[in-house]
């Protein structure tokens, strides 16, 4: 079992000692960390919106976390269940302090996690991060008292309000996506988005809607990453409903996936890819993803006028270099998309809105949208840690092996191969190296994969 403690949060699995997962002691000593260092120097209560998504300890971390800033004589919005990019809507709304997210994201069902935002709605930064690891560790704040003890409030009017946010931005078009009468099958891995995404396709006209794995328990029933591997019985579903197209989400519905009609894959890099050519056939710009992701979406954008710039992996380190390339779409090969001028997070909600607005002004269905697309493939393998391994020196061994490659060390470790890539990196959620390598041909993409998997086991 496993405690992470990172700049952006804490994650781990629930139960066992504090300290080596994550327990109640971990979550308190981390939500009070976190709320001292944002009420500090303000003159007035500090407000901060929490919301969760449907996991089996999620009550629990509930309780802590806002019993705790309570404590602290810090005022608490609760969404209850929630999503991620709900969450983080609704720190601007509010006009709160910050915003903690009680969600693992992609991670299986004994795990949960702490996600930390500014007043923003966005991430925080490396800099406040390590002020909050560092006075978790130290265990130095002070609890109010008796008559400064904060307030709860309950609000679960922003599933509406985000909604309603969607079907206002202007590149999303309901009618044009109610004309085209889908039927959809979602894939709701029994978390929050079989409560927000059925409730959105109504909202911009779908009325043939079928949810899987519907029951918000947290008990996923397989899981909850949206990779194909995972997706078998989403897939089998719609071709057994003769349904137009697939939704896959994560428990916290910032990551996004679809299935084509014939029950194949539309891919998860290809998400972005689909977006972000819509957007800029509407908004001419520039795009930003992190360096896993597919080089299919700098070859859109250049097709579109703009230019493409990579970021380091990680949603703060994308919003980062969107803002200073001043982006007009961006996010992860992962499936998430961000829409800056909409919000700076991911958000599988716009991403279903604009996706199937584009999908509606195309002629055929989704696996003919697929087509207009190149095909790359993407070998993402992992390879368990064992405590006290030297990363570092690894890739140290293998950047001297493929010294006559170019390679860029600014996120672990990615090197060319004439039009093929490879990228070696430490996970910020799991204790893993992931390694991720494309190409034009699956075989190749799974040999040069191999390949390095096997250089990993050899320098280790």
């Amino acid at each position: 079992m496993a405690l992470i403690k990172s700049i952006s949060g804490i994650r781990g699995t629930i139960g066992g000692k504090p300290g080596d997962n994550l327990t109640p002691v971990d979550i308190v000593k981390f939500a009070a960390a976190y709320g001292t260092i944002i009420s500090s120097g303000r003159q007035k209560n500090t407000k901060v919106v929490i919301g969760r998504d449907g996991r089996i300890s999620g009550s629990m971390v509930r309780d802590l976390v806002v019993s705790t800033l309570t404590g602290l004589g810090i005022d608490v919005v609760d969404l209850g269940l929630s999503t991620t990019p709900t969450v983080e809507i609704a720190v601007k709304m509010e006009k709160a302090d910050g915003g903690i997210i009680l969600t693992a994201s992609h991670n299986p069902k004994e795990w949960n996690a702490l996600k930390l935002l500014n007043e923003e709605g966005e991430f925080i930064s490396a800099e406040v991060g390590a002020k909050v690891l560092a006075l978790a560790a130290a265990e130095d704040f002070a609890f109010s008292s008796v008559e400064k003890l904060g307030t709860v409030t309950q609000d679960d009017s922003y599933l509406q309000k985000h909604i309603d946010a969607i079907l206002a931005y202007p590149l999303v078009d309901a009618k044009l996506v109610a004309k085209k009468n889908l039927k959809i099958v979602v894939d709701a891995v029994n978390s929050t988005g079989a409560i927000y995404v059925p409730a959105l396709l109504k909202a911009l006209g779908v009325e043939q809607v079928i949810v899987l794995n519907e029951e918000v328990n947290g008990r996923f029933a397989h899981n909850p990453e949206p990779l194909p591997e995972h997706l078998s019985q989403l897939s089998n579903e719609v071709v057994k409903q003769k349904a137009d197209l697939g939704i896959a989400v994560d428990p916290d519905v910032d990551r996004l996936a679809f299935v084509c009609e014939d029950g194949s894959m539309f891919g998860e890099e290809y998400t972005l890819v689909a977006v972000a050519d819509y957007v800029l056939g509407h908004r001419k710009g520039n795009t930003v993803s992190n360096m896993s992701s597919t080089k299919a979406l700098k070859e859109v954008t250049l097709k579109h006028g703009g230019e493409y710039f990579p970021s380091a992996v990680g949603e703060v380190n994308v919003v980062s270099k969107m803002k200073e390339q001043k982006a007009v779409i961006g996010g992860e090969g992962n499936g998430g998309i961000i829409v800056p001028d909409f919000h700076y997070g991911r958000d599988a909600l716009i991403g279903i809105a604009l996706f199937l607005t584009h999908l509606s002004g195309h002629k055929n269905g989704v696996r003919s949208l697929r087509s207009h697309y190149p095909d790359y493939f993407i070998s993402k393998n992992k390879i368990e840690l064992e405590k006290g391994i030297d990363v570092q020196s690894i890739f140290e061994k293998i950047r001297k092996k493929y010294q006559r490659n170019p390679v860029n060390t600014d996120d672990g470790l990615k090197i060319e191969f004439d039009n093929d890539w490879v990228h070696l990196r430490t996970s910020n959620t799991e204790p893993i190296i992931r390694i991720y390598a494309e190409s034009d041909f699956e075989s190749k993409a799974n040999n040069i994969a191999t390949r390095l998997m096997q250089d990993i086991k050899e320098f280790a």
